[in-house]
């Protein structure tokens, strides 16, 4: 017989795509402790090289089916003390595949608060209610004659009372609760209203005062703006039919629920009662459960998706390309406080800070210029990092003339977001980290340390601080933080960590990493210098056996005694590594990089009962590009010099831009204006696209077209199709929706709707 971890095994597999024996490989390395990352890099052959994705979804899965397993159980011990559990009942509540199965299963046994049902079961209805059932062709106002007492004493309550008691019966039945569940979300709508007098208040909301939109339809940007409206109180929403199915006589619903009873709806003497008895369990106790249900389930889904969304943002930003080992100056805007200057060397380390006023009040242009040159000859900068916020361009046109009176400096700008920027500067970490460096200043040491090296910078900054989330505040903040944290340490391991010069905060994000031993390692390497090996780690307190195993093989020593510990073989690999260059007669230093010796070898040759071809074969690719970077090549947008305000755009411009943000409804770009216009998805491509992730990335370089912009409300709607979308008014900056819907098909219109609602949070500058 099928053990439960077996069946967790199958049920997984099919989820990821995997055998089940992948999955439990992978399942008992997880219970053992391991990581992720570290299954994904170095237990390839145990999993059959499941990717990380497939293992969070692996995570997660198996999450969920323990708390399963844990309810089957209680229900199971419910159900069993009630004296109730009959085999049937068993045999279905050990099938249940979901939580809503099993509650389905066990809502009739569910201990509850005194219904009306109950009531009328006290008052001796049952029986009433059984004989109208089983025999419709009884007149039900003469049966409740002989039902009445001091309880009850009219006909009209005694029908009433069988009539809870048998709706009550029916709503919970399982497979009839199924049925009309499944019948819902197929041809169910949600519908919005305004409410009475707040037209005016949620102006924002206009495109769902009068909306509706199947179910099985809505796209999650709308689910979350229709119930932020409605926690807003400006608009009262339901689930409901369409009118065709709403006017049908008899309604679809009360027909299931007659159908599945046995009831007949016509033609008998009870009839009319027993209707009556099923639109009340539909309209009564069944819509009601279920409307509540859909409203979860929606807001769980959209709030999934927007969370998916964030982690792709935070993936693609975090991976974006390092500028790398140079000295930068970082600049943080600012007008009548001055632009503050942090000069940073190649590895990183602040070697001066300044303020300059180069906008008015004071206007001292050539006093800045003469600042920045000499900052930048004395300390041989070769970048000068821009934050994005208030006076960017201004302070941008400040860089392009020191770069044009200055080419020997050889300079190169960039501009980067500065979000989340004042949020380090204000924290904790960042008064540990420059104890003696006034706030103002630490932001320009965050754009200048950003533009080096995003990752490890961006790592000490709350994820949901950085600004690339949609309706981030309106989801749940455990899941967003849990999806976050392992995006975090997704990206941190892909591309390894420098153990020498690495914070407390990166190595914290390090597979088997926790943040005490993160700090151990950081007062270590403070009290004793630098790690000449992996092996080093081993004297560090509170860094055991287990940690070195899932950390060591994600953590570089460049220029280190041993050339291994600069790439990502693990240490429990060297001796395959060595064996390789024994075979080829070479020392490992001068086989690393010798792609023409490497090329040549049969990686079977070095299997063992140990290592497997998987991992031999990383180990060969790793020796020919040790500690490769994952990241893309370091470049530059150009902004037009003409345009810096939203004033300055016109429709039909081109421009190149930086992808600042990607939602489930479009892309926002970066054209140099303080204010990022929207790409909306029907504008991102000549083919359609069903997510905006297919076709763009945060941190990409694009070209995009003006399509329209609103001064007054500081709107830009932009373009990345080839052409124009032939015979559609590019509308975008109006609401009219689609005729019978309130929301345009998808291709009709660059933006309204949620979109015109969420532009300015999602768009603005921060």
């Amino acid at each position: 017989m099928e053990s439960q971890m077996e069946k967790i095994a199958r049920i997984i597999a099919g989820e990821i795509k995997s055998t089940p024996r992948q999955a439990a490989a992978a399942i008992a390395l997880l219970e053992d402790g391991a990581t992720v990352p570290f299954i994904a890099r170095y237990r390839k052959e145990a999993t059959g090289g499941l990717d990380d994705t497939q293992l969070r979804t692996l995570q997660e899965k198996l999450s969920y089916l323990k708390e399963l397993e844990e309810r089957r159980a209680a229900i199971l011990e419910s159900v069993g003390q009630q004296g109730k559990l009959t085999e049937e009942l068993r045999s279905a509540i050990l099938e249940a595949e979901t939580k809503q199965r099993l509650e389905d299963l066990y809502l009739p046994y569910k201990p509850k608060r005194r219904s009306r049902a109950q009531k009328a079961r006290d008052a001796g209805l049952e029986p009433l209610a059984d004989r109208l059932l089983a025999n419709p062709d009884l007149v039900p106002e003469e049966e409740a004659a002989g039902f009445l007492s001091e309880a009850c004493r009219d006909a009209a309550s005694a029908l009433d009372g069988a009539r809870d008691i048998l709706a009550e019966r029916f709503s919970t039945d399982a497979d009839l609760v199924g049925k009309l569940r499944s019948f819902l979300w197929k041809f169910g709508e949600l519908s919005s209203e305004v409410v009475g007098g707040e037209e005016e208040r949620g102006a924002k909301y206009a495109d769902y005062f009068h909306f509706s939109e199947p179910l099985s339809e809505l796209p999650s940007h709308r689910i979350l703006a229709i119930f932020r409206g409605r926690a807003d109180g400006v608009l009262s929403v339901k689930v409901a039919f369409p009118d065709s199915l709403e006017s049908a006589d008899p309604h679809p619903c009360i027909a299931q629920v007659a159908e599945s009873e046995g009831i007949p709806l016509e033609g008998r003497a009870a009839s009319a009662w027993l209707r009556a008895v099923c639109r009340w369990t539909w309209r009564v106790k069944c819509l009601t459960a279920l409307e509540t249900e859909v409203f979860q389930k929606l807001r769980e889904s959209a709030e999934e998706r927007a969370i998916t969304v964030f982690g792709q943002n935070l993936r693609e930003l975090l991976l974006a390309a390092p500028a790398g080992h140079r000295g930068v100056i970082g600049l943080d805007p600012g007008i009548r406080t001055g632009v503050k200057v942090a000069v940073i060397s190649p590895t990183g380390m602040v070697q001066a800070t300044a303020v300059i006023f180069p906008h008015a009040p004071r206007n001292d242009w050539e006093g800045s210029l003469r600042t920045l040159s000499e900052l930048a000859s004395r300390y041989h900068s070769s970048l000068v990092s821009i934050g994005n916020g208030t006076a960017s361009r201004e302070t941008e046109k400040l860089v392009d003339d020191l770069i044009r009176r200055h080419p020997e400096l050889q300079l190169t700008k960039a501009v980067v977001s500065e979000a989340g920027a004042s949020v380090y500067s204000a924290s904790e970490l960042a008064a540990k980290e420059f104890p003696d460096m006034d706030v103002s200043y630490r932001g320009a040491v965050s754009i200048a340390r950003r533009l080096q090296d995003p990752l490890a910078e961006l790592v000490k900054i709350d994820p949901k601080a950085i600004g690339v989330g949609q309706y981030q505040h309106d989801v749940n903040q455990g899941d967003l933080a849990r999806r976050l944290d392992e995006v975090v340490e997704d990206c941190v391991n892909s591309v390894g960590v420098d153990l020498n010069t690495a914070s407390a905060m990166l190595l914290r994000r390090v597979a088997g990493m926790t943040p005490g031993v993160a700090q151990s390692v950081v007062e270590w390497r403070d009290a004793h210098g630098a790690f000449q090996t992996r092996g080093d780690l081993l004297s560090v307190p509170r860094l055991g056996p287990k940690t070195f195993e899932q950390a060591a093989g994600f953590l570089r020593i460049p220029n280190g005694e041993d050339p291994l510990d600069a790439s990502a073989v693990h240490p429990e690999a060297y001796s395959v590594a060595r064996a390789i260059a024994d075979r080829t007669g070479l020392p490992i230093r001068k086989l690393i990089g010798n792609h023409e010796v490497l090329g040549r070898l049969r990686p079977s040759d070095f299997v063992t009962d140990r290592f497997g071809l998987p991992t031999v074969k990383d180990i060969i690719s790793e020796l020919e590009k040790p500690g490769r970077d994952p990241r893309p090549e370091f470049r530059t947008a150009k902004f037009d010099e003409g345009v810096t305000e939203v004033a300055d755009l016109k429709p039909g411009m081109e421009l190149e831009g930086v992808v600042s943000n990607v939602t489930a409804f479009g892309a926002f770009v970066n054209v140099g204006v303080h204010q990022d216009g929207l790409v909306h998805i029907s504008e991102l491509s000549d083919r359609f696209v069903r997510d905006p992730s297919e076709v763009v990335r945060v941190g990409e370089i694009v070209r995009v077209r003006v399509l329209d912009v609103d001064v007054k409300r500081n709107r830009i709607a932009l373009s990345m199709r080839k052409r124009p979308a032939g015979g559609v008014k590019h509308g975008a900056l109006a609401g009219e929706g689609r005729k019978g819907r309130g929301i345009p098909k998808s291709g009709e219109r660059p933006m309204q709707g949620a979109m015109a609602a969420a532009f300015g949070r999602l768009g603005s500058r921060r």
